[in-house]
């Protein structure tokens, strides 16, 4: 892989990783559910303050589906930062982004959530895959949080 093609790769990984923050936040699920492999590993287990083993997830749509069943009441803002994107080879990557969510459970949901709101910061950690038509996937994600404030 030459520069231009490493860089025309870290930047389609920035716009996947974009999309997926935008297609979360308007609850857009099967567009949400395209961005990853077949096999993804989704590793939310340290999402919160408290690790949760019940929160990892092999495959897009176990995923998605989890993630819909939890959020679909709540208004969601999700803000990627400063990638370290490193090209593997023609058809892998990885990557670390900084992150920061907010999460406001509305007034009219009756929800069993233990906060109103939750302010989150911290880093995902990031494998992807090149498929055969050319388009960059999440293969694995690690969400680990340096801090998270519930009220």
């Amino acid at each position: 892989m030459n520069d231009i093609e490493r860089l025309l790769a870290i930047e389609s990984i920035k716009q996947l990783k974009a999309r997926y923050f935008r297609l979360l936040d308007t609850k857009a699920w099967a567009d949400l559910t395209a961005l990853f492999t077949d096999d993804a590993v989704m590793d939310m287990r340290e999402s919160t303050n408290v690790r949760d083993e019940s929160n990892l997830f092999i495959g897009g749509p176990a995923f998605v589906r989890n993630l819909r069943g939890f959020i679909e009441p709540l208004v969601t803002v999700h803000h990627g930062h400063t990638p370290e994107i490193e090209v593997t080879s023609d058809h892998t990557a990885s990557a670390v982004w900084a992150m920061e969510d907010t999460l406001w459970v509305p007034d009219s949901v009756a929800s069993p959530l233990p906060f109103k709101v939750l302010n989150g910061h911290g880093h995902y950690h990031e494998t992807y895959e090149r498929n055969a038509d050319g388009r960059w996937l999440i293969k694995s994600s690690r969400l680990t949080r340096l801090r998270v404030d519930m009220r």
